[in-house]
């Protein structure tokens, strides 16, 4: 290699620097970087993202074949389950549910028609989770567990054709139900911590002598598992007698276990948060299997991390974000109506500035989820797995799924307090820790890994100076190194002029697409994506790998990072829905707020970064007058709120997808109570007029007719009957009352201690 006079004069010492400054990269940390894909995160993070490559981006469709199962099974399955009597009298889903699922295929929706499957879409799959949620938690979560992380999808993505053909149509056809054995107690999310173990030998399978593994371990909190008849299971492999190769230590594995095989135990039932899809522990001991049970074969043997990675990056970006989005937008539906209907001080409580308030965050974040989970959606139809992505979606949704839970309840009040068949709140309410736990606990997504992996991997450099600083050939990683540190500087100087005049002028001169009312948030995007990317190179350069150590920087930055993602994602939505007047309130709420965390972020990144000059420098550039955040104005509060307040397509686009039933249930009653009231505004305003309250003396008085009076009387019943609690027999609620009935003995809420004395 010739002699260069930057490479070897300057860069040389960079370089030995980076490779002291940058702590080593274990094999796991690098299979969980480099699992699945970038994609708008990437053009997020140069400062400068391309509009028209997001608004080019095809919209994600049902075929007529998804959009028949959702009219038909979906529907019916939503029918067949009561929630109150699935999770306080059954404890399960019922037989004639389980056997509809199976029978309807529903456990192998992303199993390809070859092998007996529905070969749906990311999409559809995510529509079917989407509307099951808002029926039943449970039936949901058995629906949607095997089609995310489990055996089907990573036989799909690393089984060979011989275990597809043996494995996939049982599946598919419900005959096997499938689990996956990652969490245990010793690793939660750190599941890379785990003692199960595989050590591979020489036993006796089907009565031949064969090479294979005795696996011993133990799982916990694995959905389906108590149900199981496939278990997936994560171990560490091991070869101490160096059967397969020199190596002992050969890393996580993946296989494939019968439940009914030898030494495998089965636990009792976890109760999750009230929850009461199927959940529990397992254990095998000494349990051998041959080679072929590895997912992939032997030549998978220590890849079994990467391959967890790689299917979460896509399992993340489905099942929770499709069941937070359809939380979000139940309590939209179910909270509008109840606010118009209910009334205080003879005022719909929806019509109080105090309820404005949570109703506008409620329909502005149902908005903002389901126009995040479509644009994912998009990204997996069209076969891309963005991992970081994926993280964002689970982490936001979960999180904004609480927020908006919490406001519904506090709005209905008692409605939703006092448990029983009538109250539609509640299990949601009781569920959403489930959510916010699973799949990646938040506070560990938050604090490391939607910046930590960002940063790697959606830098447009970072990830290639790192395999440059950590390649073994010291010469070609120096020449690796020089050639993108340069373009790392160049970009990086370039960026600095791009957020200084961006954040100095408001961002009146950022690049944008036409977009009507919505051209000037483009603008405003471009300001902070650029703001973004010289925070986060600042916060790079000075601290290095000690970034990673730094949760709390690295938290703000992933909320800046998540914001960027998430209003873009409105912003499209808004563009494919083709700019509905309409719906503006939401996308301004949306927007107002999504800045207003951005502002705060970026303030106290450059407050807390350890090198005061570069903070100074920073705050100098980006917000020379310190941060801005106003958020939602109160007109675009109470324009929003009103999204949900009245009948109409507004509400129906906000809601659409959702299950909202035919029966006689609580939901019902309320969409019935909500359509007599509102039909009944002009009756309303005769009667406010004459300053009357009675309908009765209205109609006496001929201020209304009686038709008219009898719609008030029927709107009026219908209210009663929704804001009805229930209540319960003593009996009904305690065994120790039916007890005590049964052996006759004296009531104790009637007899106290001192009269039974005397």
């Amino acid at each position: 290699m010739s002699f260069s006079f930057r490479r070897d004069l300057i860069t040389r010492p960079i370089f030995a620097w980076a490779h002291k400054a940058l702590p080593p990269m274990s094999d796991t940390e690098r299979e969980a970087l480099e699992a699945g894909d970038v994609w708008w995160d990437a053009d997020l993070f140069t400062g400068n993202p391309d509009w028209s490559k997001l608004l080019a981006f095809a919209p994600a469709k049902l075929t007529d074949e998804e959009t028949a199962f959702l009219n038909g099974p979906v529907e019916q399955l939503c029918e067949m389950v009561d929630e109150w009597k699935v999770n306080w009298e059954w404890r399960d889903l019922p037989p004639e549910v389980w056997e509809f699922i199976k029978r309807n295929k529903f456990l192998g929706m992303i199993i390809p028609k070859d092998y007996g499957g529905l070969g749906f879409s990311p999409y559809a799959h995510s529509e079917v989770v989407r509307k099951i949620s808002s029926r039943s938690v449970t039936a949901a979560v058995t629906v949607m567990v095997p089609n995310s992380l489990g055996p089907g999808e990573l036989l799909m993505h690393f089984g060979t054709k011989e275990q597809r053909d043996r494995w996939l149509p049982g599946l598919a056809e419900g005959r096997e139900i499938p689990c996956f054995g990652l969490t245990s107690p010793e690793a939660g999310s750190d599941a890379a911590s785990m003692i199960d173990t595989g050590i591979i030998c020489k036993g006796t399978f089907n009565g031949k002598e064969t090479l294979g593994l005795r696996l011993n371990w133990h799982k916990r909190y694995i959905t389906l598992g108590p149900v199981a008849t496939l278990l997936g299971l994560a171990f560490k492999a091991y070869d101490p007698d160096h059967l397969i190769g020199s190596e002992e230590e050969l890393g996580i594995t993946v296989a494939l276990i019968p439940t009914d095989l030898p030494g495998v135990s089965i636990g009792h039932r976890h109760l999750p948060a009230m929850q009461v899809f199927q959940n529990g522990p397992n254990w095998g001991k000494d349990v051998f299997i041959p080679m072929d049970f590895i997912i992939g074969g032997q030549e998978r043997i220590g890849q079994g991390w990467k391959m967890l990675m790689t299917a979460l990056a896509a399992g993340r970006g489905i099942s929770l974000p499709s069941q937070s989005s359809a939380g979000a937008a139940y309590c939209a539906r179910a909270t509008g109506a109840y606010a118009r209907i209910r009334e205080q001080f003879h005022v719909p409580i929806g019509k109080f500035e105090g309820i404005e308030e949570p109703l506008a965050r409620i329909a502005g974040t149902a908005y903002q989820l389901d126009a995040a989970r479509r644009l994912t959606c998009a990204a997996l139809n069209q076969g891309i797995h963005p991992a970081v992505v994926s993280g964002i979606m689970k982490l936001h949704a979960t999180e904004r799924l609480r927020i908006t839970v919490d406001d519904a309840m506090d709005i209905h009040g008692g409605k939703a307090v006092i448990d029983g068949p009538q109250n539609y709140m509640g299990n949601l309410y009781r569920s959403v820790p489930v959510a916010i736990t699973v799949e990646g606990a938040n506070i560990l997504t938050r604090n490391l890994i939607v910046f930590g992996q960002g940063s790697v991997r959606a830098h447009p450099y970072l990830l290639s100076e790192m395999n440059a600083i950590g390649d073994p050939d010291r010469k070609k990683g120096l020449a690796d190194f020089d050639a993108s540190f340069w373009k790392h500087v160049g970009h990086a100087i370039t960026n600095t002029f791009r957020a200084w005049g961006r954040s100095w002028t408001g961002g009146a001169f950022a690049p944008a697409p036409e977009a009507g009312a919505a051209t000037g948030y483009y603008r405003q995007l471009s300001r902070y994506s650029a703001a973004f990317a010289l925070c986060s190179d600042m916060a790079l350069l000075t601290l290095g790998g000690a970034l990673k150590r730094k949760e709390m920087l690295s938290a703000r930055l992933g909320d800046i990072l998540s914001e960027l993602y998430l209003l873009s994602a409105a912003l499209k939505r808004w563009e494919d829905e083709g700019r509905q007047d309409a719906d503006f309130p939401a996308l301004q709420w949306v927007m107002a707020n999504g800045i207003r965390t951005i502002e705060n972020r970026l303030a106290e990144v450059i407050a807390n970064l350890p090198n005061r000059f570069v903070s100074v420098i920073l705050k100098f550039l980006i917000q020379p007058l310190g941060a801005n955040p106003l958020g939602p104005s109160d007109k675009v509060v109470h324009h929003c709120a009103q999204m949900i307040l009245a009948p109409g397509a507004v509400r129906d686009r906000l809601t659409a997808g959702l299950y909202h039933g035919n029966d006689d249930g609580p939901l019902a009653r309320l969409e019935r109570a909500f359509l007599l009231v509102t039909a009944n505004e002009p009756i309303e305003k005769k009667m406010h007029a004459a300053k009357i309250r009675d309908w009765s003396e209205a109609v006496k008085k001929g201020v209304i007719t009686a038709d008219e009076g009898a719609k008030l009387k029927a709107a009026h019943d219908a209210v009663a009957l929704v804001i009805e609690v229930d209540d319960f027999a003593p009996e009904a609620l305690s065994p120790i009352y039916r007890k005590r009935q049964e052996l006759k003995q004296p009531d104790l809420k009637q007899t106290s201690p001192d009269r039974a004395a005397s």
